[in-house]
């Protein structure tokens, strides 16, 4: 079957380099066998067509940071937090005691409901973390079911240690019988290298057990204080390294000579009431950036990719040009693959807006603009 999109009055491409969209007016996109086989201006021969209005099309967000596994929520901090209450590591402990109790079947619908959420919002793809397990039995349930729904699960064994846990046999039980389980579903590792959850040299060990096992490296890092996880992002030449609130100039200058992408999750920043990161200071310096929800129930309870283009172009000093890009294209560079973008041959992955450019995305903040998200090439959300 082949569909031809038309009557697309916006059809935004992203371009390798970062920040730099390809825009054609009046388009029309063709999709053949959950692929992408022709865009351009042009009409050409389909088996059905499907007017979309002059609305603008744009490729599916990829959300390179997320933790959607869990329990619970955390609210009654947030409202502390917003009186003037600091952010810590502390309350993923309250996290996890409520994600234990949970049976497999309440953490999938919940889980369920967040990929509603993500499908509406126009995220195509996203990365599922562990994390709020702490435990081998809980740990494994969570890579587990995140793997019935993304190929991108990581093991975040090390989020924090758990409360009451003697911290050397964490870390052994971190770096061995639950890295040795979790094999079986994680394609990536992850650990919290910040102020109240692991330090450099702890996360290095995480790091080499892990790698050394196949699983693929990123971290959390520099969000609370900058406690030299940078230079270890890149000894091991991390996917991404997300966060960085907190670089100094040294990293900066390291990064952008570098492979490891940068994701900004400024839900996190816009939750914890904590300053946001400079992007523009990180784009001059010549480094990719990736914008993620960081979808969590403690510190950015958001599936929202708009809202958080719009806080990245509000407060963090990107275009909305470069937020864009970094929202599909970046993320998906944050994880190593080939989707965000639409070109011929790419994965059909893209949401319709209902709107007259991309730009509204920042532009009218809170405003349910997606009209329609496809993935494969296949409808999987339309607003009634």
């Amino acid at each position: 079957m082949k569909t031809l999109f038309t009557d697309i009055g916006s059809l935004v491409l992203t371009k390798e380099k970062f920040g730099e969209l390809e825009i054609i007016h009046n388009a029309n996109l063709l999709v053949e066998d959950s692929k992408i086989s022709y865009l351009g201006e042009q009409k050409v021969a389909a088996d059905q067509e499907i007017s979309l209005a002059g609305k603008t099309v744009i490729p599916g967000f990829v959300d390179s940071h997320a933790h959607p596994v869990f329990a619970g929520d955390r609210s009654e901090e947030f409202a502390h937090r917003m009186m003037g209450e600091s952010y810590g590591a502390g309350g993923i402990n309250y996290t996890v005691g409520l994600t234990r109790s949970a049976s497999d079947s309440e953490l999938r619908a919940n889980l369920e409901r967040i990929i509603a959420e993500f499908l509406e919002s126009g995220i195509t793809h996203f990365e599922a973390k562990s994390g709020y397990g702490l435990d081998l039995e809980t740990e494994i349930r969570l890579l587990r079911i995140a793997s019935e729904y993304t190929t991108d699960v990581t093991y975040l064994g090390a989020h924090v240690v758990p409360r009451g846990e003697d911290r050397e046999q964490y870390l052994e039980l971190v770096c061995g019988e639950m890295l040795e389980q979790a094999l079986g579903y994680a394609k990536w590792v992850d650990v919290f290298v910040d102020r109240g959850a692991f330090s450099a040299q702890e996360a290095r060990r995480i790091l080499v057990a892990a790698t050394a096992k196949g699983l693929k490296p990123r971290l959390h890092a520099n969000q609370l204080e900058n406690i030299g996880a940078i230079d270890l992002a890149l000894e091991f030449d991390c996917a991404s390294v997300d966060h960085c609130t907190h670089l100094s100039d040294s990293d900066v200058e390291k990064l952008a000579g570098s492979n490891t992408v940068v994701t900004l999750l400024p839900g996190a920043e816009f939750s914890t009431r904590s300053p946001y990161p400079d992007a523009k200071r990180l784009v001059d310096a010549g480094i990719t950036l990736a914008l993620a929800t960081d979808c969590n129930p403690g510190s950015s309870y958001t599936t929202s990719m708009p809202f958080c283009i719009a806080l990245a172009v509000r407060e963090m000093g990107l275009s909305p040009d470069q937020a864009l890009w970094a929202a599909t294209r970046g993320g998906a560079k944050a994880l190593r693959n080939e989707l965000g973008q639409l070109s011929v041959g790419s994965r059909a992955d893209f949401v319709v807006l209902d709107a007259p450019s991309h730009v509204h995305l920042a532009y009218r903040p809170g405003v349910q603009l997606v009209s329609e998200t496809y993935v494969m090439g296949k409808k999987v959300f339309e607003r009634n």
